[in-house]
């Protein structure tokens, strides 16, 4: 009984990101369809449209593609931050212990494939891609997954998800030192000393989602501003939700107790609405109610669902339109070399890595993972579609003409590294737990 209480959280959560793995196919499809087809123009047209605020004295307008981009994603980096801040507090990242295996899976999730697209790139103009291998799509890969069931252990899920999430952290350190512009100091430090107050509030029990809100949206301008990518602003705003509750469970009980009890003395109108009395009582369970939830906590579960079903399939939607016509000029060797970084530089990365780590005692796997399901995990790891388009539209700002050859090659990588890690994954399950690691 214990176990399952643990366990349906973390199920949860595989399951909508896993459904959100299949809206993320399905916009993607869309998208490839619709940009290819006679309507490409009205694709093009639609998120290259001005929106904005313009009056007299002020204008600010940007393309669609970009409220995407820098605004929408922000709130998807927003989520990432408290799962981050969850994690490395109380979840599957806060010993070291706990953090050493999904560390240095992600460690060579990110040096191999970073080194194999920079060994293998020949154009000056396309080495600042570096960075688009990098980053594991979790929800695509947790899609895979889900797929195959109880052929799988739930360690493995929670591995995958856990150095998917230090894939993350990395992929948003890269964003913020290398894919930035040229920064405005003050801008920055305004920034900086809005967000200490929101640390300092939270330090001293103090949490607002109205005030947070309203610090959030002149954060996120600065850091638009500044030249500092917006959607760190959405990490470092996560991180000042404080994850403690307001009041503990057994206080909780007894004012629970309490107001059951005045509920069931308070007088009861015979119309059908509350009386006085009953409103009071209910204002006063909502209040307790509210100081015994962990903010961070709730703040993610009522992010999530927006996040994994609406902002990533819609993000898929305007960013995975790449025009396939014989008239686009597409730089094949960039696209082959995102294809051989994600694949080859995550299976091989990732298992290299780990095997060390296992040889020099560094890490302790569990036992019932074996070495063909991490290689499988591996595979998946490939699957780098939302960072991976993201850091690419980042990296080729400048050269337009190498994004649509990016994003192929990150399509068809992710493709082909979502087949081959459930092949192996598939009938890794029927050769039992192999320890060949």
């Amino acid at each position: 009984m214990i176990k399952r209480v643990l366990l349906t959280p973390f199920q949860k959560f595989v399951k909508i990101e896993s459904f959100s793995g299949i809206l993320l196919l399905l916009a993607t499809i869309t998208a490839l369809v619709w940009a290819n087809s006679p309507f490409g123009a009205t694709y093009q047209e639609l998120w290259q449209y001005d929106l904005g605020i313009v009056t007299e004295s002020f204008e600010f307008k940007k393309p669609l593609i970009l409220w995407i981009n820098d605004g929408l994603m922000a709130i998807f980096f927003f989520l990432i931050g408290l799962e981050i801040k969850r994690e490395l507090l109380i979840g599957e990242l806060n010993t070291m212990k706990k953090i050493a295996f999904p560390l240095f899976g992600a460690l060579g999730g990110m040096i191999v494939p970073v080194t194999f697209f920079i060994l293998l790139n020949q154009n000056p103009d396309t080495l600042k891609g570096w960075g688009v291998p990098m980053a594991t799509d979790i929800a695509f890969s947790l899609a895979v997954l889900n797929v195959l069931g109880k052929r799988v252990p739930l360690s493995l899920k929670i591995f995958l998800t856990a150095f998917a999430i230090v894939d993350d952290i990395g992929a948003v350190l890269v964003i913020a030192i290398f894919y930035s512009g040229t920064i405005n100091t003050t801008l920055l430090l305004i920034a900086g000393a809005l967000l200490g107050v929101l640390y300092f509030t939270s330090y001293k029990g103090y949490y607002s989602k109205f005030f947070l809100f309203l610090i959030g949206v002149v954060v996120w301008f600065l850091f638009l501003k500044s030249g500092v990518h917006p959607t760190v602003a959405g990490i470092l705003l996560a991180f000042s939700v404080p994850v403690r509750q307001g009041i503990y469970t057994q206080t909780f009980l007894k004012n629970l107790e309490d107001i059951y009890n005045k509920i069931k003395k308070s007088s009861v109108l015979k119309q059908p609405i509350l009386s006085n009395e009953q409103i009071g009582h209910i204002d006063e369970l909502e209040e307790w109610t509210s100081k015994f939830q962990s903010p961070l906590q709730r703040l993610e579960h009522s992010l999530h669902g927006w996040v994994a079903y609406f902002i990533i399939p819609v993000f898929a939607l305007a960013n995975a339109g790449v025009m396939l016509s014989s008239d686009v000029e597409l730089d094949m060797a960039l696209t082959t070399n995102i294809i051989l970084a994600l694949v080859l530089g995550k299976a091989i990365g990732i298992p290299l890595v780990v095997f060390l780590a296992k040889k020099t005692k560094l890490v302790t796997i569990p036992s019932n993972i074996s070495f063909y399901q991490i290689i499988g995990v591996a595979f998946l790891a490939g699957i780098g579609f939302t960072m991976a388009i993201f850091i690419a539209s980042l990296a080729f700002s400048s050269h337009p003409e190498y994004i649509d050859s990016a994003k192929i090659g990150i399509l068809v990588g992710s493709l082909i590294s979502a087949i081959v890690g459930y092949v192996i994954l598939r009938f890794a399950a029927s050769k039992g737990n192999d320890n060949l690691i």
